[in-house]
């Protein structure tokens, strides 16, 4: 007998809009991290994809949909690189940084809080800072979409992108406003969150710092214009197509076929290639929606269920469900 969360063979007819989806965009991100797929099943689908002319057919005939736990739906949310006016050098307005991470951090994690670290000024004058912000709030959502364009007032863009965190685990400010009954749970957003923190200065620092983990950065000078920031694999994501998963129940590189319901439902097959401090368990995904504000205001309205079903080799899928040793 087949427990409810144990993962479940499906077929392609299973999955709702299959037939008519347009698999090419999702097959580009795929190849652009099948290097990295490193087992023999998975190199055989790759050579496969780089050169046939009916990839649809391909992946039909080589792998097999396995919803990894079927017991539960999945939450998606969304993320988005932000761009955001900054400077190199502080003054009156531009007056919060972010950081490169400390050296000795370095293999001493878990290190200091984010109170401990906004608290203590035990960052400040090291020549560790990248770049200068107006917002403490923009600093806070940097962290957490761990990524961004930081726009110079002489019209220069730096892309900084996830260097290191403090080990701290990740604590949902949103769930934590919801539990003091600060905002309902059906008006919360990120914008609801930015607006109560610019709205409650004081109160919304010790808010912010009820979440531990403190994201450092790096400069992303190799990326072209038109890229997406670097995700977990070291490559650029692309929007609508790469997602943030759990690698402890979704392979990293695999594709994932997602149909997520709410305000801006999707079905569509997708790329599992980056990772999310908040993203764990096998019900839950992050989707990379692009650069900008358009693509920000979706991603902060994006709270859905549905389901994703994770598309293995056969051989691999056989083994997850049990049917092979």
């Amino acid at each position: 007998m087949t427990a409810a969360n144990d993962p479940v063979l499906l077929s392609f007819e299973d999955l709702k809009g299959w037939r008519d989806h347009d698999v090419a965009p999702a097959i580009k991100a795929f190849c652009s991290t099948c290097d990295q797929l490193d087992s023999k099943n998975w190199q055989r689908v790759c050579a496969a994809l780089n050169t046939h002319k009916t990839p649809k057919a391909l992946i039909e005939a080589h792998m097999l949909p396995v919803q990894v736990s079927a017991g539960q739906s999945m939450v998606f949310t969304g993320y988005f690189e932000p761009e955001i006016r900054s400077q190199l050098e502080p003054d009156d307005q531009f007056k919060h940084p972010i950081y490169a991470p400390p050296p000795e951090m370095a293999g001493n994690t878990p290190w200091l809080t984010r109170e401990q670290i906004e608290t203590t000024g035990v960052l400040k004058d090291r020549g560790l800072e990248i770049a200068w912000l107006s917002d403490p709030t923009e600093v806070f959502f940097l962290q957490i979409q761990g990524s961004g364009r930081l726009k110079f007032p002489n019209g220069d863009v730096l892309r900084v992108g996830f260097a290191a965190k403090n080990g701290h685990p990740y604590r949902s400010v949103g769930k934590e406003m919801i539990r003091r009954g600060l905002v309902p749970e059906a008006e919360m957003s990120a914008e609801t969150i930015a607006n109560w923190i610019r709205q409650n200065p004081r109160a919304g620092r010790q808010l912010m710092q009820h979440n531990p983990s403190y994201v450092f950065f790096r400069e992303n000078a190799e990326l072209e214009a038109n890229e997406g920031p670097v995700g977990f694999m070291g490559r650029a994501l692309t929007p609508e197509r790469s997602i943030a998963v759990d690698p402890e129940h979704i392979p990293l590189g695999a594709f994932v076929w997602i149909e997520k319901e709410g305000e801006n439902p999707l079905n569509q097959l997708l790329v599992a290639q980056d990772v999310g401090s908040a993203i764990k368990g096998p019900n839950r995904a992050d989707i990379f929606y692009g650069t900008g504000g358009a693509a920000g205001d979706i991603a902060g309205r994006t709270r859905d269920s549905g389901r994703m079903v994770v598309l293995l080799p056969r051989t691999l899928a056989l083994k997850v469900i049990g049917r092979i040793e």
